[in-house]
């Protein structure tokens, strides 16, 4: 299985190729910045798994068409693309400065959306595969400690599905995954949420979306039922249950 990972430095990238490797053999392709730390991280989490790195830095839109039409001339068709691209903004708020702001946004939701445009015309012209989006719980509505960072995955969260529409008939499925709080280097010195979870449960859970219909992925599965019903509460009662979480 070939694999392209966008966001190459991701614990949760990193546990999807382990859970895939178990599985089956897994060549992984690592786009990042810095492709040491990737592949490092890449090969501790999924030994006996190929592993290539290729440095790409998913701010520079201008470059993401003839990177990701490289990638697929160069290495073949792809099964499957992880989109893992993201900064976290916990507790920042209004202490943000109007370029932190900007910084936020193209790092969570304008800069993997560029990227994800390219792979979405590569996959429907190779008509079969699956986009994998790791969105997140803070975009199902914002809170006052991290609006910035949910509204960001917000608005990369409602791109996938967008593109995940567009590319209905071209055999490319595109799925949305939405954990809740993730322990992980991410989230180190962080106080765990409710609900909690590993990148290796984030990662079953890929995993076993793969192929399967289903284009949302809670984790865990009931947060999805519960903030139906959270997004439906009074602004004013939301409040008080999000608190300064």
């Amino acid at each position: 299985m070939k694999v392209l990972v966008l966001g190459g430095g991701s614990d949760i990238a990193a546990a999807t190729v382990a859970t895939l490797q178990r599985r089956q053999p897994v060549t992984a392709i690592a786009a990042a910045r810095d492709t040491d730390v990737a592949i490092n991280g890449l090969s501790m989490a999924a030994p006996g798994a190929e592993l290539i790195g290729r440095r790409w830095d998913a701010l520079d839109i201008n470059h993401h068409d003839s990177f990701i039409n490289d990638v697929f001339d160069r290495h073949g068709a792809i099964d499957l693309v992880l989109c893992a691209v993201g900064r976290l903004g916990h507790h920042a708020g209004m202490a943000m400065t109007p370029a932190d702001v900007d910084s936020m946004v193209r790092a969570n939701f304008s800069g993997p959306a560029a990227a994800l445009s390219s792979v979405g015309r590569r996959m429907a012209k190779q008509r079969r595969g699956s986009i994998v989006v790791l969105s997140s719980i803070a975009g199902a509505r914002a809170r006052k400690s991290n609006y910035v960072y949910g509204s960001a995955k917000a608005g990369l969260d409602s791109f996938a599905q967008g593109l995940g529409d567009a590319l209905v008939g071209h055999g490319v499925e595109v799925i949305v995954v939405r954990p809740g709080f993730v322990r992980s280097k991410m989230t180190t010195g962080l106080d765990p949420a409710p609900f909690s979870r590993s990148p290796g449960e984030v990662a079953s859970a890929v995993v076993e979306s793969l192929g399967g219909g289903s284009r949302i992925v809670w984790v865990p599965g009931h947060l999805g039922p519960m903030m139906s019903v959270l997004q439906l509460a009074p602004r004013s009662v939301w409040r008080r249950v999000a608190g300064d979480r």
